[in-house]
């Protein structure tokens, strides 16, 4: 009996999953744990595994094509095994007819059929496939050198090699664009930062801290809160805290504007913005108001390490009610950053630089922290969302107070 491979439920939150690309093609010879595709959902992308050993019998999902949860979406298992008519959850041509509530649109099943159909006609890997696409090249008009005619990847290379020798040829000082197609993670980051700026009325505020008692208290507590608590605490770690602290003060900056209302938390969830190779996630601190410094840092570091090794589920990247964004790392001063829908507010953390600052009559060395606050102003207007940032200013300023 061929085993079944279906699409993952990655969060409770999930209702759709995408197959991003598929590693093999349907005959191919695969083993038990073999990345057999690649899948996404929101902003979540993964593996999928060989469950056994076997090849793939059928490939009922096609590339860019979404399906809830728990879909069959390929079957593995021996060369001569069937696939059970009655189980392939791809529709027929033949079927296109008939009325079904659950199908959106006819005209897109039309539309995909001539694409199945010459998948089936013409040989080609996945990678090839993307290639190709990417490079507008018709793949009716390559030559496959790969088993039984395969186009691979090097056909595609070798292709895009010799369009690039006769265009030089014909016109020697035009240059041809990269195209990258947007898919995946990137895609999801795209449409929902395009969303935000369209659907918000966003302003951004900025403010500088003096952080020089804050900086010194980090570096005279190291060693301490390392032995007694086995944890580092950062500058992060206050902003974090302050950030929480404020929030209490200015509820109305801990709101969301959703269908025509203001709805304002009484916790805090607060978002940590945290830069992947292949883009942005945001892990989500629950119940930041109710944690201690040292519970919020340890907190902040196990979320982060969990998104940099891809273990984060959905549930954990939702639900926010505020976020934090640091460009620190990277030499960023101010900058603007987008709200993360449905939130009212985010705040953008520049570089800690030191700037020569009259203190009364005298001049000193002050370390210097820029804040750049970006909020709804459909929630609040300026002068709350400053008094928000002064009092996020004022406990960097006087850090022991965030202890007490």
């Amino acid at each position: 009996m061929p085993v079944e491979v279906v699409m993952p439920k990655l969060g409770m939150a999930m209702k759709e999953g995408t197959v991003s690309q598929w590693n093999k093609t349907e005959g191919d010879p695969v083993k038990k744990g073999d990345p057999i595709a690649n899948i996404n959902s929101e902003k979540i992308e993964m593996e999928i595994e060989s469950p056994a050993d076997g090849r793939v019998l059928k490939i009922s999902v096609s590339e860019g094509e979404g399906v809830p949860p728990g879909t069959v979406i390929c079957y593995i298992g021996d060369e001569n095994e069937k696939v059970p008519a009655n189980q392939t959850p791809v529709k027929e041509p033949e079927k296109t007819e008939q009325k079904d509530e659950t199908s959106a649109a006819q005209p897109a099943e039309i539309t995909k059929t001539p694409l199945r159909q010459e998948k089936e006609r013409i040989k080609i890997s996945p990678v090839a496939r993307k290639m190709a696409a990417a490079a507008n090249l018709n793949i009716a008009d390559l030559k496959g050198t790969g088993p039984g005619g395969r186009i691979t990847k090097e056909d595609v290379q070798r292709e895009l090699k010799a369009n690039k020798e006769r265009t030089a040829a014909k016109q020697p000082a035009l240059e041809q664009p990269k195209r990258i197609p947007v898919a995946g993670m990137r895609k999801v980051i795209a449409d929902r930062m395009q969303n935000s700026l369209q659907s918000t009325a966003q302003l951004t505020i900025t403010m500088k801290a003096d952080v020089t008692e804050l900086v010194a208290l980090q570096k005279q507590a190291k060693e301490t809160v390392v032995k007694r608590y086995g944890n580092k605490l950062t500058i992060t770690d206050f902003i974090a805290r302050a950030v929480v602290l404020a929030l209490k003060q200015h509820p109305n900056m801990n709101s969301a504007y959703i269908e025509d209302e203001i709805r304002t938390y009484p916790q805090v969830h607060l978002g940590i913005a945290v830069a992947l190779e292949k883009g942005l996630v945001v892990p989500v601190i629950r119940n930041a108001d109710s944690k201690q410094l040292i519970e919020l840092s340890k907190e902040i570091k196990a979320k982060a390490k969990a998104a940099r090794e891809n273990n984060l589920s959905g549930d954990e990247m939702q639900g926010s009610t505020f976020t934090i964004s640091s460009l620190g790392a990277s030499g960023v001063e101010f900058f603007t950053p987008i709200l993360n829908p449905p939130e009212a507010g985010i705040l953008g953390v520049g570089v800690v630089t030191d700037e020569a600052v009259f203190v009364g009559e005298t001049i000193e060395k002050r370390s210097r922290l820029p804040l750049s606050l970006t909020f709804d102003h459909r929630v609040l207007d300026g002068a709350p969302a400053a008094a928000f940032l002064q009092t996020v200013k004022q406990y960097l300023e006087e850090p022991i107070t965030m202890l007490l």
